[in-house]
């Protein structure tokens, strides 16, 4: 908003002086100086009347005049305009009038007998100041013009949308009856599977927990004893046995269950990044943090955070996840803030962590906050009763996603399944039956896997044991040969055993198989 020349020149000016030498005198000084719009008056009683109709820019005022003196016309002008802006410079001789000038309203003054470089000076600033004003009124009225305009708009949309809402309602409560009697045929269409539903709920599955036996049943009961609870829960198991079903059903069955539930799996996280992911990072915490990023137990907050394969976390951060299960308190990496956070924490493991804390991998007072509450998941072998159950399952879960008709497994096939010891657990056997689902050519299972039957009868515990561990190294060492050692994709040994790649790897390590 800065004033050109033109725009200065331009302006309107009344010079308002009782003696003519003055007013010829100031009259030829704008003129020479450029100025298009110079008026005069030596009649102080028409200012105000002039001022009403030409709106000057600036007025020139003698404050010594006979008959109304430049007080008596700053009065009018005052009145006239209560709360505008004055535009008056008055011309004085009288040093004591000065101040007396400003305080009743006069923007500057000009003293007499006139220094023509100071008239034109003060002239031009004060003009420049008055346009400034003149400007800024003109910008703030459009902009009330534009406010009042859009509150007209949002006012009119309100109404609208008032309207609107109503007509909906309207509509909601006509479709009242039919939702009732859509209701009352979908109640009458489920009541004659309900109880059987229920039944079947109750005897074979927890969630997508499927099966009856003993073993499970222990499961079962402890979900439902610790589900309403806060307790950490440590869920122990091989590889495949459902871990992460059991920790959903656990969550499911909470409180919490409309907060969100957090996976991590701890062996798919990059080491160095591991830290980052479950507490987030400030951009620049790191080279390659280019933005910030919220951790998972931030996500978490109000809901559980399920920590798979916990024993993979690296030693080094044990000590930060101990304090998060203490305090519930942790910083951002590359932040000194500390966050409060109330979260529930499940986690699992396939590895023995007593051992672990003795080969000084895992701390011990993280073991403890963690083991509050122990499941234990069978393995398959274990609960071999389920696999009938299990089967039926996965074909009909495979049947909807493929868009397969099988309706029949055969008791040869069940028997084959339930002899083959399952390294891989569910897992596997979800694998296996998703195989056979694609595979099968009419409404019968047909199973073309070939399966290794166990090499040693149960006997001793510690026997058994290291017939399971033998058994595991032979058939995983004989599907890699089978995959020419290719471990990931769409043929590698990984998706044949049910398990992650890198599951299988340790796996590999463990039993020291290395590629011939």
């Amino acid at each position: 908003m800065i004033n050109t020349q033109r725009e200065i020149f331009d302006a309107s000016i009344l010079i308002v002086d009782d003696h003519e030498p003055n007013v010829i005198l100031l009259e030829q000084l704008l003129l020479e100086a450029g100025y298009t719009r110079v008026a005069s008056t030596m009649k102080p009683r028409e200012v105000c009347a002039l001022h009403r109709e030409n709106k000057y820019d600036l007025i020139l005022l003698d404050l010594q005049m006979p008959g109304m003196d430049g007080f008596q016309v700053m009065e009018g002008l005052k009145a006239d305009d209560p709360h505008g802006y004055l535009p008056v410079l008055v011309i004085t001789a009288q040093p004591g009038h000065k101040l007396r000038a400003l305080q009743s309203g006069a923007r500057d003054f000009i003293s007499k007998p006139f220094d023509l470089v100071e008239v034109k000076t003060r002239i031009h600033n004060m003009l420049e100041v008055r346009l400034l004003y003149k400007k800024l009124a003109n910008h703030n009225q459009l902009l009330e013009q534009a406010v009042q305009a859009r509150t007209a708009d949002l006012l009119k949309a309100n109404a609208l949308l008032l309207q609107e809402i109503k007509e909906r309602k309207e509509t909601e409560v006509s479709l009242l009856s039919a939702l009732e009697e859509i209701k009352r045929l979908k109640d009458r269409f489920q009541a004659e599977n309900i109880y059987l539903d229920k039944e079947v709920a109750r005897q074979y599955n927890l969630g997508q927990i499927i099966g009856q036996s003993r073993l499970l049943s222990q499961v079962f009961s402890q979900v439902a004893q610790v589900a309403s609870m806060q307790a950490t829960v440590l869920l122990l198991g091989e590889t495949g046995t459902g871990k992460g079903v059991v920790a959903r059903a656990i969550h499911s069955s909470s409180s919490r269950k409309d907060r969100p539930l957090i996976t991590v799996n701890c062996t798919t996280l990059p080491a160095n990044l591991i830290e980052s992911e479950l507490f987030g990072r400030e951009k620049g915490a790191f080279t390659g943090a280019d933005s910030r990023q919220i951790g998972r137990f931030e996500l978490a907050d109000g809901g559980t955070i399920f920590l798979d394969e916990i024993g993979e976390i690296p030693l080094e951060l044990q000590s930060k996840l101990l304090r998060v299960l203490q305090d519930g308190e942790f910083e951002r990496l590359g932040s000194p803030r500390t966050i409060k956070v109330d979260v529930r924490i499940i986690a699992a493991t396939n590895r023995n962590l007593e051992t672990e804390i003795r080969n000084g991998r895992f701390r011990q007072d993280l073991f403890y906050r963690l083991n509050v509450f122990p499941i234990t998941s069978p393995p398959l072998r274990k609960r071999k009763e389920d696999i009938p159950l299990l089967v039926s399952h996965f074909v009909a879960k495979f049947n909807q996603k493929i868009g397969k008709k099988i309706d029949t497994v055969s008791k040869e096939t069940l028997n084959t399944l339930q002899q083959y010891h399952w390294p891989g657990n569910v897992r596997e056997l979800e694998n296996v039956v998703e195989r056979a689902v694609i595979t099968s050519p009419g409404a019968v299972l047909q199973v073309l896997d070939r399966f290794d039957t166990p090499r040693q009868a149960e006997g001793a515990a510690g026997e058994e044991v290291k017939a399971l561990a033998e058994l595991e190294h032979d058939h995983i060492l004989h599907v890699l040969k089978q995959t020419g050692w290719r471990i990931e994709g769409k043929n590698g040994a990984a998706l044949i055993l049910g398990l992650n790649p890198s599951t299988l790897r340790a796996r590999m390590r463990k039993s020291g198989i290395v590629r011939q």
